[in-house]
């Protein structure tokens, strides 16, 4: 039974990390195709945690389920990817806030607002003395002393 908990262990570790590239993935591109890509990869995550509960509970369901999943999924992929590329095909570009004439009318438009850049000042390198000549005594520094 030690055995069977540690497989669902693994089961549902991999799908969650598969689940959140996915989810990281769509939230953090702006193109169709990666953005779709990505939702298609959530799915698959949560797949193989269903298959993983089914394979714990010796019980088919999880894994029946999971091929209606990716049956759906195919036909959900070729609608989506004739639709990217229609889109594609009318505007040449496929970052979605591209898409704004797409919006319906009574929603606001979408505002891409960057992040301003914060200046660092140039880091401050300290200076070697030329060979021979011996360094200037810091005071603070022979006074007191930080570790003893």
């Amino acid at each position: 039974m030690e055995s069977e908990l540690s497989l669902l262990y693994n089961y549902l570790t991999v799908g969650t990390l598969v689940f959140g590239v996915g989810m990281v993935g769509f939230l953090a591109r702006r193109n169709l195709i990666v953005m779709f890509l990505s939702a298609e990869m959530m799915l698959q995550g949560v797949s193989i945690d269903l298959v993983g509960w089914s394979r714990y509970h010796d019980n088919w369901d999880g894994q029946i389920l999971v091929l209606f999943m990716i049956a759906v999924a195919a036909c959900e992929a070729a609608i989506a990817l004739a639709l990217v590329l229609m889109l594609y095909h009318h505007a040449g570009n496929l970052d979605v806030a591209f898409w704004q004439g797409t919006r319906e009318e009574n929603l606001p438009a979408y505002v891409d607002q960057e992040i301003p850049e914060v200046s660092q000042p140039a880091p401050a390198w300290p200076e070697l003395t030329p060979a021979g000549i011996e360094p200037a005594a810091n005071i603070e520094e022979l006074t007191h002393r930080e570790h003893v």
